[in-house]
């Protein structure tokens, strides 16, 4: 339920496009640009198998990575803070 709650909650009438300001800036850092995280999102969807869920998360040590979750499982029982998601079937 909460993956669910997490995944609607997150869109807008006027969402979408990519990022700007800090989160623009993070992934920038982290990901070397946006269609480096774009690529690494996408591939993380791709790659998982059956019911599961493609993740931008801030991690445990203050970096944002993409992962992937199969079912409900979700990052913030593995010490991540989610960010982005998308359902996967």
């Amino acid at each position: 339920v909460w993956n669910h709650t997490f995944y609607w909650h997150s869109m807008t009438p006027q969402g979408g496009g990519e990022p700007k300001g800090k989160l623009r800036e993070k992934i920038n850092k982290d990901f070397g640009s946006f269609e480096e995280f774009a690529k690494l999102f996408k591939q993380a969807g791709v790659g998982q198998f059956g019911s599961g869920w493609a993740w931008l998360v801030l991690a445990k040590d203050g970096h944002l990575k993409v992962t992937k979750t199969a079912n409900a499982d979700l990052p913030l029982i593995h010490g991540e803070h989610a960010l982005l998601t998308c359902d996967i079937w």
